[in-house]
């Protein structure tokens, strides 16, 4: 199959130009002006933004939680995100603890494989750090191609590993060459005040937020950015939302380290206001929680400062019904909210649109920083020659309007109801074939591949 797209305005990380781009099989094959090319299919892209397939390195797909699962499923979750721009997305796999990681790995590809739209990769999140863990760490990264090792710093009893473990996950994981992820807040002051709440009758959503307060995630965010500059392990925080995390961050260049920092489009664009809806607040009942407006604006601000990398989801959606659970109790809705299809949108309207991000920045930190940190550039994440043809074609102009009416990730509402968004992904090509065309997919189940990753480099 070859395509060819021509007279698009080309947007990278680093350029702006008008040109076409001719792709064969996969792969972007030729830029110029006016290319001349007998190619099967022809787009004209005048007056489009022609851009890298977005990657979301922070999604929940199908994903045990709570006692249910995550109501998107890798078909429904990737489809959805192909609809949005996304063209790649990097899921998480859930060690139990007492088990293996091979364990863990096995049950997430028994889901994932052959049935997703788009493509896709995995972060290992490690539980359970002993021995036996330690001896799969170097299998993961160089036989499975899994090179990011997330960690909790909450969720006691499931999820979370002490500072002793983080310690020693983080001395072997460097050693490997991969890098260590983590969900930063303070598990054990976060359960207190969870307690607190409930003990005194206090059940809303509303307590949820009240549950996980600034300092909990600063003060995490501190202790991983000191145990990763003792161990010298390349480091991540995902899902960074406020100023007090974000300046721990700060502290760290002080010493020459370097943090790698994702935000969320949520906390970019809604704030704790959302937690005065009574029960309808569920909806946005997430950890970390929605913060404050002056959160908002330290997060734009790192974006630019370059402190900020990376823009991702934490897409975990779940159906009315199932949020219902914790109708009685806070500590009871499941944790999460979905925006797979919304990101790419959201972050040019609000972000591109409002001047408070550059197309350059935009394409930064939505399509080329997830592929470097996560090493997968230049493959995935540029329009270069040689690269896979992911690519979307945007129009910048175009309003639309964001409903779960219209929505197609398989959740019964939508976070960003009744929201007018300008700019609209068209058209979208995944690894050379249209994936997205005139709001319909035109690639099946099974069209997804699974993308082995390269050892981190620690360097963008």
């Amino acid at each position: 199959m070859s395509l060819l797209i021509k007279n698009g305005r080309i947007i990278t990380a680093t350029d702006d130009y008008l040109a076409d781009i001719l792709v064969e099989g996969e792969q972007v094959a030729a830029i110029g002006k006016d290319l001349i090319a007998d190619a099967e299919q022809t787009i004209d892209a005048t007056g489009m933004l022609v851009m890298p397939g977005g990657i979301d390195p922070h999604v929940h797909l199908d994903m045990p939680f709570m006692g249910t699962f995550s109501s998107d499923t890798h078909e429904t979750g990737t489809r959805a995100a192909l609809f949005g721009g996304t063209t790649m997305v990097i899921d998480f796999v859930l060690q139990k603890q007492g088990h293996s990681l091979r364990e863990a790995l096995d049950e997430w590809n028994s889901r994932a494989r052959g049935t997703t739209v788009g493509d896709y990769s995995f972060h290992m999140a490690v539980t359970d750090f002993n021995p036996g863990t330690k001896a799969e760490i170097k299998t993961m990264v160089e036989e499975e191609g899994i090179t990011s090792f997330k960690t909790f710093m909450a969720y006691k009893g499931a999820l979370m590993i002490d500072d002793r473990q983080m310690t020693a996950l983080m001395q072997e994981v460097k050693q490997q060459g991969g890098m260590v992820t983590v969900h930063a807040t303070n598990g054990d002051v976060i359960d207190y005040l969870v307690a607190k709440h409930l003990a005194e009758g206090k059940t809303s959503p509303l307590y949820h937020y009240l549950s996980q307060p600034e300092v909990t995630e600063a003060e995490a965010s501190a202790r991983f950015t000191d145990l990763a500059n003792y161990t010298g392990c390349p480091a991540y925080i995902v899902h960074l939302t406020c100023e007090g995390a974000l300046n721990a961050v700060r502290n760290a260049t002080r010493r020459n380290q370097k943090v790698y920092v994702e935000t969320c489009i949520q906390y970019l664009t809604l704030d704790a206001s959302k937690y005065d809806k009574g029960f309808e607040s569920a909806k946005w009942v997430m950890s970390p929680p929605l913060r404050e407006l002056k959160d908002q604006e330290t997060l734009w601000a790192g974006i630019n400062q370059g402190l900020v990398n990376i823009v991702a989801t934490d897409h975990c959606p779940f159906m009315w019904k199932q949020k219902m659970m914790g109708e009685d109790n806070f500590a009871k809705i499941p944790n999460g909210h979905p925006a797979i299809e919304n990101r790419m949108e959201l972050l040019f309207s609000e972000g591109v649109k409002k001047n408070r991000i550059t197309l350059n920045k935009y394409v930064e930190v939505a399509c080329t920083n997830p592929a470097k940190i996560f090493g997968m550039f230049p493959r995935k994440g540029t329009i270069a020659i040689g690269s896979d043809a992911d690519i979307i074609i945007l129009d910048p102009e175009q309003k639309h309007t964001i409903s779960a009416a219209t929505h197609h990730m398989n959740v019964d509402y939508s976070a960003y109801e009744g929201w007018e968004l300008t700019g609209k992904v068209k058209t979208v090509l995944l690894r050379g074939r249209i994936a997205i065309d005139n709001n319909e997919c035109l690639v099946p189940k099974g069209y997804g591949q699974f993308i082995k990753r390269n050892k981190v480099s620690g360097k963008i």
